[in-house]
């Protein structure tokens, strides 16, 4: 177009002829440099479009990303720091403040029961927790009741525990079993101290029962005894199909190891709390230690 106004401007007929041919030249350089710039500009429109593309999809999958992740946290619905960092508290001496573990268990052959507690609780601290299955409500049950030793019952067989925990104090218990012989043994704060057998031997533990903090059940999942329930608070209640190490048990009270139950974790959505019984932010595993 700058040719043409050129030559609409310019009489060439007033031009030599080589004058003429240097001035077509000149502008054809022209016109070829103005080309090459409009195409490089292009080029560098194209360019800085695909990067702001490619920037805007990398921003977009970023907070994709943070969406589901929010989503996920949510679903965990954990009002709490950290899915286990709570206690559930059991007041009041009744016969409808409970706890209920959402899962159940499989049969099993072994297992390890752990949990901190804390009771003052006058006569007995009554039933921590309790297992019932069809047509065994005492399939395995943890009971101080009146002036009795804390007992661990399986399959309705009874073993005496030399464990002391009514002292308001908090306790880290742990309790395996095997059903060889029916080994046991009674861990409190990191320590054993005691061990029998013949409790309930070569009985595997039924699965599908129901698992119940706080009462005693006559029935599955009900018929609470109030003169059985425990009162005080109780935190991270974990159980594994297997007989934990002593080493194993007493990194666990010290605070030195944390080993959620393979079989029952403790984490908020796995625990139901009913009757007014509540869930609180359980004291830091050193704290309840110093309190011991």
């Amino acid at each position: 177009s700058l040719k043409h106004q050129l030559r609409a401007n310019v009489s060439y007929a007033a031009l030599p002829n080589d004058l003429r041919e240097m001035l077509q030249r000149r502008l054809g350089d022209l016109e070829r440099q103005l080309l090459s710039k409009v195409a490089e500009l292009e080029d560098e429109k194209s360019l800085l479009h695909n990067e702001t593309s490619a920037h805007r999809q990398k921003t977009e999958t970023a907070l994709n990303a943070l969406l589901e992740r929010v989503s996920e946290l949510e679903k965990g619905n954990s009002a709490f720091k950290s899915p286990d960092e709570f206690k559930v508290s059991l007041p009041l001496r009744t016969n409808y403040l409970y706890g209920k573990i959402k899962k159940t268990l499989p049969e099993l052959y072994a297992f390890t029961v752990c949990l901190w507690l804390r009771s003052s609780a006058s006569p007995g601290i009554g039933t921590p927790f309790s297992y019932a299955v069809p047509g065994q409500a005492n399939e395995i049950v943890l009971i101080e009741w009146g002036n009795n030793p804390i007992e661990l019952l399986i399959n309705d067989k009874v073993a005496q525990l030399p464990l002391f925990i009514s002292d308001g104090k908090w306790h880290h218990i742990c309790i395996t079993w095997t059903t060889r012989d029916g080994m046991w043994e009674a861990f409190q704060d990191g320590e054993k101290l005691g061990t029998g057998e013949n409790l309930a031997p070569w009985h595997p533990i039924k699965p599908g029962g129901v698992l119940i903090l706080g009462q005693e059940q006559d029935t599955v999942g009900g018929r609470f005894d109030a003169t059985q329930a425990f009162v005080g608070e109780m935190s991270q209640f974990n159980i594994w199909d297997r007989v934990l190490k002593a080493e194993d048990i007493s990194n666990i009270a010290n605070c030195s190891a944390n080993m959620p139950g393979n079989i029952v974790p403790w984490v908020d959505n796995n625990v139901d709390v009913f009757g007014g019984a509540t869930k609180w932010p359980v004291e830091t595993c050193e704290e309840r230690l110093l309190d011991l």
